[in-house]
This record gives C-alpha cells, sequence and structure tokens, in this order.
C-alpha cells in the first residue's frame, strides 16, 4: 500500500505554494476565546486605541494562523508564562541558522486556510450516527442489485437500484458542504501533525518537547490521511460517488480526532508556541531598539519607542508611585507618548522586552479611553460615549490595580463641566490605579497634583524630552495666524485668553485647587 501511495504521488501535482491565508481577526481571537476565555487582560477598545491590530501583522509577518493565535493570546494573557518563552526568543535571536531551520519545519503550517482551535477547544464534535456503519454495504448492495437485475431480468429488481442509488446521491448531497469543510480543517491538523514532527526531528534543545510523542503524531497524520490514489484524476469521483469514501472518511476521521482529542489539543499549544517564538525572534532580529524589560511596580523606560514608527523620536518616561498629568503644545506628540508608554507595558507583559535601552515595567493590565467618538447609528453623543467609557474603567478598577491611559478626557460637554467631571473621574481612578493622562485643560494640573505628577513634553534642540512641569507657552492662538487666520481673529482670541487666564490663575484659585477634590 505504501509503495502504491508513492507512485501515486509521482502522478500528482506538486504540493501547492505557501500562500499565507487573509485570516479574519475574530479567528485569530478565537483561540484566546475558546481555550482561555477568562484570561484577558485587554478589551476592545484598548485593543484599538493602542493599535494593536497594527503591531499584531507586524509580528505575524510569514507567521500561520497557529503562531498568530499564540501572539494575540499572549498580548491578552497576565504575562505569567513569559519566562521560558522568553528564553527560546533570545536563542532565537541570536542564531540566524536555527531560526532557519525552525521557519523551514513550520513552513507547512502556513498552507493552512481554516482556523481549528475551535475545533480542539471548542464544543465537543459528535460522534458519527449509527446508521454510518451502513455506508461500506450501501454501494455492494446496489452493484449486486444491478448484477442481479441484468442476469434475472426481474423488472423489480431495477426499482431496488433506483431506491439504492437514490440514497447513495442523498448521502452525497447531505453531507457534502460537510465534508468539503471538514475537509480543509483536517488538512490544517495534518499540516499541523507534520509540523510536529519535523520540529521534533531537529537536533536542537528548543523543540525536545516535541521529541517524545512525535511518533504519536506521524501515526495520527497517517491516520486522518485519504489514501493519494483516491486523488488521480476520475477516481475521486468514481471513489466517493459510488463507493462513499469521502461521507465515510469524514466519519471516520472525526471519532478519530475525538479520541485523540488531549494529545491534538497538546500538539497544537506546542506548535503554536515555537511558531510564536519564531515569529518574535525574526521581529527582534530585525529591530534597531529594544530591552528585555524587568519586573517593578513602577514604570521606567529609558528612550522609548513606538514600534510602528520609522522615525520615531526616542524620549524617557519615569513614574513612581504616583500617575502622571501630561502636558504639551498641540502637535507636539502627547498621543503619541501615551500610545507609546501603552504599547509598552502590554509587550513587556506579554513577551518581556520593550522597544527601549532599558525598562521597568508592572506586570499590570492596561486600559485606555483614546478614541471615543460619536456613534450615529446607535444614537450615542461623544459625551455619552465618553461617560460610557469612564464608567467601564472605573468598573475595571473595582476589580483588580492597572495602568490607565486616558487622551483629553471629556470633550464632549463645556468647559466648565469638562473640567469638573474629568478632575473627580481622575481623582477616583488614581486611587485604585496608575493614571497617566494628557489634556490640554491645564487647570487639571493643580486639582490633581496630589495624585499626578505633573510632566510637560517639549522640543529641545532636535528632540524631545518629557521633563517635570506644566505647559507655561500653549500655542494653540498662534497656530490661529499660523494657519491662515486673520490677524484681528487672532488679537480677539489673545484678549479672551489673557481674561480667563487671569480669572483661572488668581491667588484664591490656586490655594483651593489643592483642597477642592479632598
Amino acid at each position: 500500500m505504501r509503495l502504491l501511495d508513492r507512485l501515486t504521488r509521482l502522478l500528482l501535482p506538486a504540493e501547492t505554494p505557501i500562500a499565507d491565508y487573509p485570516f479574519v481577526a475574530s479567528d485569530i481571537a478565537l483561540y484566546r476565546r475558546t481555550a482561555h476565555a477568562d484570561a484577558s487582560l485587554l478589551d476592545a477598545q484598548t485593543w484599538d486605541d493602542m493599535l494593536l491590530p497594527q503591531y499584531s501583522a507586524q509580528l505575524a509577518r510569514a507567521t500561520s494562523i497557529f503562531g498568530q493565535q499564540e501572539l494575540h493570546r499572549r498580548l491578552h494573557a497576565d504575562g505569567g508564562a513569559v519566562g521560558a518563552s522568553a528564553v527560546r526568543v533570545r536563542t532565537l535571536a541570536q542564531d540566524a541558522g536555527l531560526r532557519q531551520r525552525l521557519q523551514e519545519a513550520c513552513s507547512g503550517l502556513r498552507r493552512a486556510d481554516r482556523e481549528v482551535s475551535a475545533t480542539l477547544f471548542g464544543a465537543v464534535l459528535p460522534s458519527a450516527p449509527r446508521w454510518a456503519a451502513l455506508l461500506p454495504w450501501l454501494p455492494l448492495g446496489l452493484l449486486l442489485s444491478v448484477l442481479l437485475a441484468l442476469v434475472t431480468g426481474v423488472v423489480a429488481l431495477w426499482g431496488v437500484v433506483v431506491v439504492l442509488w437514490m440514497a447513495s446521491m442523498a448521502v452525497q448531497v447531505r453531507y457534502h458542504e460537510a465534508v468539503e469543510a471538514w475537509g480543509r480543517s483536517l488538512a490544517t491538523l495534518q499540516q499541523m501533525l507534520r509540523a510536529h514532527s519535523l520540529l521534533a526531528a531537529l537536533d536542537d534543545p528548543l523543540t525536545a518537547g516535541l521529541r517524545a510523542d512525535a511518533a504519536q503524531a506521524g501515526k495520527l497524520n497517517r491516520k486522518l490521511a485519504q489514501s493519494a490514489a483516491g486523488n488521480l484524476p476520475g477516481v475521486r469521483e468514481y471513489r466517493d460517488w459510488l463507493w462513499q469514501m469521502n461521507v465515510r472518511h469524514y466519519f471516520d476521521s472525526r471519532d478519530a480526532v475525538r479520541s485523540h482529542l488531549e494529545f491534538l489539543r497538546s500538539s497544537f499549544q506546542r506548535v503554536a508556541a515555537l511558531e510564536a517564538d519564531l515569529a518574535l525572534a525574526r521581529h527582534l532580529a530585525q529591530t534597531p531598539r529594544y530591552c528585555w524589560a524587568e519586573q517593578c511596580g513602577a514604570v521606567t523606560l529609558e528612550r522609548v519607542v513606538h514600534p510602528l514608527l520609522a522615525q520615531a523620536e526616542p524620549l524617557s518616561f519615569a513614574l513612581a508611585g504616583q500617575g502622571a498629568f501630561i502636558s504639551g503644545q498641540n502637535g507636539i506628540g502627547k498621543s503619541t507618548l501615551l500610545r507609546t508608554v501603552g504599547l509598552n507595558l502590554i509587550v513587556a507583559r506579554a513577551f518581556g522586552f520593550c522597544y527601549a535601552e532599558q525598562a521597568l515595567t508592572p506586570l499590570l493590565p492596561v486600559y485606555s479611553s483614546m478614541q471615543s467618538e460619536d456613534a450615529l447609528e446607535g444614537g450615542e453623543s461623544l459625551y455619552i460615549a465618553e461617560l460610557r467609557r469612564a464608567r467601564e474603567l472605573l468598573a475595571l478598577a473595582e476589580r483588580a490595580p492597572a495602568v490607565y491611559i486616558i487622551d483629553e478626557i471629556f470633550r464632549g460637554t463645556n468647559h466648565l463641566e469638562s473640567i469638573s467631571a474629568a478632575a473627580a473621574v481622575l481623582h477616583t481612578l488614581s486611587q485604585q490605579g496608575t493614571v497617566i493622562v494628557s489634556s490640554h485643560n491645564l487647570v487639571l494640573a493643580p486639582l490633581l497634583a496630589e495624585r499626578l505628577t505633573p510632566w510637560c513634553v517639549s522640543r529641545v534642540g532636535d528632540g524631545l524630552q518629557v521633563a517635570p512641569g506644566v505647559l507655561a507657552d500653549t500655542n494653540g492662538i498662534a497656530l490661529l495666524a499660523a494657519r491662515g487666520f486673520d490677524h484681528a481673529i487672532s488679537r480677539k482670541a489673545g484678549h479672551v485668553f489673557d481674561w480667563l487666564s487671569a480669572q483661572a490663575h488668581g491667588p484664591q484659585t490656586q490655594q483651593a485647587a489643592a483642597s477642592v477634590l479632598r
């Protein structure tokens, strides 16, 4: 039989080239949602605010659905198992030859065009129906009926032939779509088992964990496969429509998956983990600035950058025991700083490294509020959306400590109410977690000084720096003239600004600010 399979493979077309299938975000998230539903430390808004879809796509280049799903899971996880992964990633990042060998062993995974984590970790597959045991007898009964009808000439036998033929067609029609879909899932599982065997065959300590059951992976792979002879031109249709081999294999292979489910789950986890480590190592080998983060209760990021910015300007940022109120001129990069800090904290927790020269980071969840917008289809105004998000953050703060990244809170209402609501929410939130907030409402700085250290982003020479203090020289009115507004408008705006500043920064206001939230 093996000789026949080898001969038929010579007649079959060559294996299809690698073409990374464009899986949608919901498919990539299925592994985390089915196998680790209670372990997420990110919510949907933070995922989008921190540009994690774009970052994940950068990490996952030349990576199959298995590695993508594991990377996605780690970004949501608590970082408890990051140590073992970090050792493997360090080794791979420094050894281009080993990366190449692992890449070749994993290359078949990228031919997968079906997500299988839901099959392995979701609802248990149903067992084959009892009548499936009769399928081998259906074609035999049909052929025997035809033979008897021809030999005996009994007309009634042709009625039996028609009934059996219709039954055979009904089985094919009923299960055609299920068989085709399962065939894609089965092909993906076979690629996983093949990668398991190939990785185990590598003489390296990194793949030693796959060797003990590599023989079982190869045996199960062969059990799930159909005979190669059945794929010869013209043979497949004859085999399926007459002998019901596709439906029989559908039920048999599904039962085989059910009976080997624990092993398949374990194989999935180990193969996906190795491919995810390979993706991270390949990424770091091409990254000019990164370091391995040390766990600490405070936050220290020396010359940190955002990995999605090609010409990112490095900044140093540190917190010790308090949150931060960040100010700066329009367009200076406050929002970029928030995303840089937030993404690096998430990456440090998930993978163990940062895009910095030195990093001390806490193993805390990160939640953000940066992109609240009007929702016309839901009838939700900007302010209502901001209130909803603020309430979500306060609810999260009641569960466990976290880091909260907030940009321009409560833009959707008038100036006085915006400051009042922002001060109340930020003060309460800072009592239960670490708040890093940026705002153009500078009056918030003295109101929150007891909880949030004021920091100012400014340009010094050709670079940026984050230094203690509050922005002194605003540029919002100056930008009116720079953007083509009439001089009279700029002058009027300046007069109003001077009057408002005198009202807001009088001696009594300064004295009251420190105690108003006590």
